[in-house]
């Protein structure tokens, strides 16, 4: 079963692009963990020190826009954050996130509706988007199960051992 997340936003605007998620230099790094200490770096230098670990980036249109560097969403999930909400996401951006299984939720209302620094609670299973500082809600695009049991099982990669284990 999904449990909600909860954390802070950190909200940035239009056309967020990869080489800002993660700068060109860092893309030899291949622990998730080390790349997430350079996240963000290249649009807000101090984005791994201000946030905790659960937080949740908001931004306006075209997140992810760019080159498609895979390093991008794995750099976001390696910083700790916990989800992103957009309007809308660059394709390549959009399937890498789901195959390494970071959560993104698609919600103009939602975006409109959340400042930097609002504490939000996001239910993956439903799509609702909770602004627990406003009390008010939103409803994300939903993702059909099968997509839904990826990003649970961490990524492409996870959920098809899986699915190969349980069919063994």
């Amino acid at each position: 079963m999904e449990t909600a997340l909860r954390g802070f936003v950190h909200k940035y605007g239009k056309n967020v692009d990869t080489d800002v998620i993660i700068p060109g230099k860092y893309c030899n790094i291949i622990d998730p963990v080390e790349l997430g200490k350079h996240a963000l770096e290249g649009l807000d230098p101090d984005y791994t020190a201000k946030m905790k670990a659960g937080d949740i980036i908001v931004a306006d249109t075209n997140f992810g826009c760019g080159s498609s560097r895979e390093v991008a969403p794995i750099a976001i999930k390696g910083s700790g954050t916990a989800a992103v909400i957009a309007k809308s996401f660059a394709r390549i951006f959009y399937r890498n996130a789901l195959n390494i299984g970071l959560p993104i939720f698609e919600s103009p209302e939602a975006v409109d509706g959340i400042e930097a620094g609002d504490e939000i609670e996001l239910d993956p299973a439903t799509g609702v988007i909770k602004n627990l500082t406003k009390g008010t809600h939103f409803k994300a695009a939903e993702f059909p199960p099968f997509m839904r049991a990826l990003i649970e099982a961490g990524g492409l990669v996870p959920y098809v051992e899986r699915r190969l284990a349980e069919m063994a």
